[in-house]
């Protein structure tokens, strides 16, 4: 699948900063920025190098400022938004003299397995590609250029360094050291390979980049950069040629050539592997290819959450695995992942957050483990690898056991079987945000989708029990005092399942959490209970990009996520609308109309939509929200691991 878009999509510098692109190098590092081709985001970077997997990153190359120059003029193919200096001016307030509008000249970007953009100057055609390989924290340039101006035309190309962890700030007094093909700063050493002239320059520091979309985020809205170096390329008139970089953290690197048939293959096999006869859920597949990273603390495979903010949680993960992994027949991926989480298991409960350097691993989620079990199952049903599950064995009911007796964050069994989760301040489902002593969304009790989770891995546990050599417990026992206990969640008078129980008036808001107790594979639900759940989740919840956090018609609900850091906040969970429940929805659809053709039609129907969402926000991705009331924009993380692998799930099961 190739996204193609041409100067209607740029028609403002606004417009051409509504999307972006991501490659990803297996490393954590990555590549991204606007289509066409400016830093909107702090986060943005031509190279976002990482020095240990997966988590620490550095913003090598935030941005490349890139020129024509002709015998008497000088025209920037580059686009840049920026601050007014010396004017007094908010960023808000910016003007258009203080832009690079390189997207005027713009005639074209694409995005397939890597970016390329397409300008037209007075003759001058350039062609740009950008490309990342796998296991490098390098970043390949191309530009060819065809030259029928009449005139003997130069490219000048200026990296705009940072040399800073990702999203700190570049200080004027940071020294850059230019040796030969190599820059030094702040510790680390990029290499450059080029066939240009490369002109050191007079340190420059910038001090006045724009980012739009950290700043309606009530985020840092300037950035700076430092300038050290250029490369120049002269195309005699008539001629057409090409110039190559290749920057990198390591000396003897490849050339662009190389690192663009590594990237296509590389992403081609991702397809073929996945299977699908539907292009947009194999270009899916390759979208969650760009999740999966290399950790250096367990020397394992681990998933990152999203982009450009999250790192490898452990809901997150456990959420996005079956997708991602197993929908892609990514096995042994899936497997190295579910190893990595199984070594920090402790009381019960899987890491949130793993340790990085000496801060001590974060057990802060009552779902990760549950969803350990069901990854589990999920990975059987698909190899029937006995002995994977056998190896695995003892950590599930080690799980189950401090669920029964009690575990940290108020975690533990009541009597009637149900789990109850959350104490103080902590917040320990999905729906976690805390503000200082503001718990906006508080679900401290018995949570529905935890309770289904829990039922869920109860049965998997007796179905398992043939692998168990020494095991007393009798889970099938315990799987149907919880199924009878569930029934407390039913509301008669809404026909649908409580959120919570808890005795406050949280209990009977209607949430998007109790569609996975539809969707899971084992029913805790009878059939007409199961449909009257669907029912009302699509018509209070349902929007075609994901589920509403909250009812609309409640007197919580915000319809817009967005400002500072509290506003957002406190929007977050209350009706914004989140795409990766959208899976859960479909698949229980699918269940309670049984699978019937007319429901498969329908859902495929649906699912089309998906190919706009994934032309918007990043090119190729599906992102972490949508506002509550009228989702047009994607917003927070512009690509979400468990939103691509909760619709890779829904593709898959269409298929079988």
């Amino acid at each position: 699948m190739k996204f193609i878009y041409g100067k209607q999509d740029w028609k403002t510098l606004e417009r051409g900063e509504e999307n972006c692109f991501l490659m990803t190098n297996g490393l954590g590092g990555f590549s991204s920025l606007t289509m066409i081709g400016s830093s909107s985001r702090n986060d943005h970077a031509v190279l976002m190098a990482c020095v240990k997997s997966p988590n620490h990153r550095y913003n090598m190359i935030h941005r490349l400022e890139e020129i024509l120059c002709f015998e008497e003029e000088e025209i920037h193919i580059s686009s840049q938004n920026f601050v007014p200096k010396g004017t007094g001016e908010k960023a808000s307030e910016k003007g258009k003299e203080y832009r690079e509008e390189g997207y005027l000249y713009q005639t074209g970007f694409s995005y397939e397995d890597y970016p390329k953009w397409q300008y037209l100057v007075q003759g001058v055609e350039v062609v740009k590609i950008l490309a990342m390989m796998q296991g490098m924290n390098a970043i390949g340039i191309s530009y060819r250029i065809r030259n029928y101006s009449g005139k003997d035309v130069t490219l000048k190309v200026i990296p705009h360094l940072q040399f800073v962890p990702k999203g700190e700030l570049l200080s004027k007094e940071q020294s850059f050291v230019m040796d030969g093909h190599s820059i030094t700063s702040n510790g680390h050493k990029l290499h450059l390979k080029t066939n240009g002239e490369c002109r050191e320059l007079p340190p420059a520091f910038h001090d006045n980049l724009y980012y739009a979309y950290d700043a309606c985020d009530g985020r840092r809205e300037q950035g700076c950069t430092m300038v050290n170096h250029c490369v120049v390329f002269k195309v005699p008139s008539g001629e057409e040629n090409i110039l190559e970089l290749v920057y990198g953290m390591i000396p003897g690197l490849p050339e662009v050539e190389e690192m663009l048939h590594d990237m296509t293959q590389y992403r081609e096999l991702l397809a073929q592997q996945a299977g699908f006869h539907d292009d947009t859920a194999n270009m899916l597949a390759k979208s969650a290819a760009q999740f999966v990273s290399y950790r250096a603390s367990t020397a394992n495979s681990t998933l990152l959450a999203g982009f450009p903010f999250f790192e490898d949680w452990g809901r997150d993960t456990m959420i996005a695995l079956n997708g991602c992994c197993l929908a892609t027949h990514q096995y042994k991926t899936a497997k190295s992942i579910l190893q990595t989480f199984r070594t920090y298991c402790r009381k019960g409960l899987m890491p949130n957050l793993f340790p990085e350097g000496r801060e001590a691993p974060g057990y802060n989620t009552v779902d990760a483990a549950l969803l350990f079990i069901l990854a589990i199952y999920e990975y059987y049903r698909k190899t029937k690898d006995c002995v994977f599950v056998k190896s695995m064995y003892d950590t599930m009911a080690q799980i189950i056991d401090w669920y029964c007796k009690g575990t940290d964050y108020g975690i533990i069994m009541d009597e009637d079987g149900l789990i109850s989760a959350g104490q103080d301040y902590d917040q320990v489902t999905w729906m976690d945000v805390r503000v200082g002593d503001i718990l906006p969304t508080p679900r401290h009790g018995k949570p529905v989708e935890i309770n289904a989770y829990w039922y869920n891995a109860l049965c998997i546990m007796k179905e398992f029990k043939q692998f168990g050599s020494e095991d007393e417990r009798d889970y099938g026992a315990l799987a149907a005092k919880v199924r009878d206990s569930f029934g407390k969640f039913w509301n008669e008078e809404k026909g649908c399942l409580k959120d919570v129980l808890s005795g406050t008036d949280a209990d009977n808001q209607i949430r998007c959490n109790q569609i996975w107790a539809v969707s899971l594979p084992f029913s805790v639900l009878p059939p007409e209970r199961e449909k009257q759940v669907v029912d009302v989740v699509f018509r209070k919840l349902y929007t075609p990009y994901g589920l509403r956090t909250l009812d609309p018609e409640d007197g919580q609900f915000h319809p817009f996520y967005g400002g500072e850091q509290l506003e957002r906040d406190l929007a977050y969970h209350q009706g914004t609308v989140w795409v990766f429940p959208l899976g859960g929805y479909y698949l229980a659809y699918l269940k309670v109309n049984n699978y019937s053709r007319e429901s498969k039609i329908y859902v495929r129907g649906q699912l089309e939509i998906m190919e706009a969402a994934m032309r918007e926000g990043c090119v190729g991705q599906l992102p972490e929200i949508y506002d509550g009331e009228n989702p047009v924009s994607s917003k927070g993380c512009f690509a979400q691991a468990w939103s691509v692998g909760e619709m890779l799930r829904v593709y898959d099961a269409l298929r079988n």
